[in-house]
């Protein structure tokens, strides 16, 4: 190696060329990125506009659905934060609710069961996987971080101990999907020994569902009754309380 750095000192002509040559081939592989990049950001923006364009009674969900896959399957760049922030700023966003009316149906009986039956626990709705389960094998974490289960049991120390999936009258329609999506999620919960459980539309009445929660929530620790003073005479002097 030193050798062959003093014959190209002493050659100075073919030491510009090497230098030459390795500055194109490096300015070359810079655009081929950039290009790259470039590339991904319009295959982007033309499936945000086909998107925006699509109306065909799609609904909000459904549209930004089909995009988001869209945008995977064009391009596997990710977009920076300043990406991200361009793309809200141009957008406009509305409040909606959490639950639908039959999950919210579903919810105020479930949590009025849960208070009555143990009030340190609590009913949480619509929880990611991800928020509360955790895996050292990053493609599975991946796998299940963004699903979520409808009710998630959580104790006294914020651990969800049960996990509660309300099948609405719509769910058997979406087929095999929706059986995929529901063994993911029983398989990772079951192995961190969270419960999994189904409140099936039509089905699964009040009581029904009191039933659930006696079963899996145990009842509260009634405090310990405090031992009340006595006073008792002192032998010499005022009475002492003990």
């Amino acid at each position: 190696m030193t050798e062959d750095l003093f014959f190209l000192i002493d050659k100075p002509v073919l030491l510009l060329c090497v230098l030459f040559v390795g500055g194109v081939i490096g300015i070359g592989i810079e655009r081929l990125v950039e290009g790259q990049k470039r590339a991904a950001r319009r295959a982007y923006w033309a499936g945000r506009n086909a998107a925006k364009r699509s109306r065909g009674g799609q609904n909000d969900y459904a549209r930004t659905a089909k995009f988001l896959l869209a945008g995977k399957s064009n391009s596997k760049t990710s977009l920076d934060a300043s990406d991200q922030l361009r793309i809200v700023m141009a957008a406009s966003f509305k409040a909606r609710a959490l639950l639908n009316r039959p999950e919210a149906n579903v919810f105020k009986t479930l949590d009025a069961a849960v208070i009555g039956r143990n009030p340190a626990w609590q009913v949480m709705a619509q929880v990611s996987l991800g928020e509360f389960l955790s895996s050292e094998d990053g493609e599975a974490y991946f796998a299940v971080n963004s699903k979520r289960v409808d009710f998630a049991l959580m104790d006294e120390r914020c651990r969800v101990r049960h996990a509660i999936e309300y099948q609405g009258t719509g769910h058997h329609l979406e087929g095999g999907a929706a059986a995929a999506r529901d063994a993911v999620k029983k398989e990772a919960l079951r192995k961190a020994g969270i419960g999994y459980h189904e409140v099936v539309a039509g089905h699964t009445t009040p009581a029904e569902l009191k039933r659930l929660v006696e079963r899996l929530v145990p009842p509260a620790v009634p405090p310990e009754p405090t031992t009340p003073t006595k006073a008792v005479p002192a032998p010499c002097g005022p009475v002492v309380q003990v």
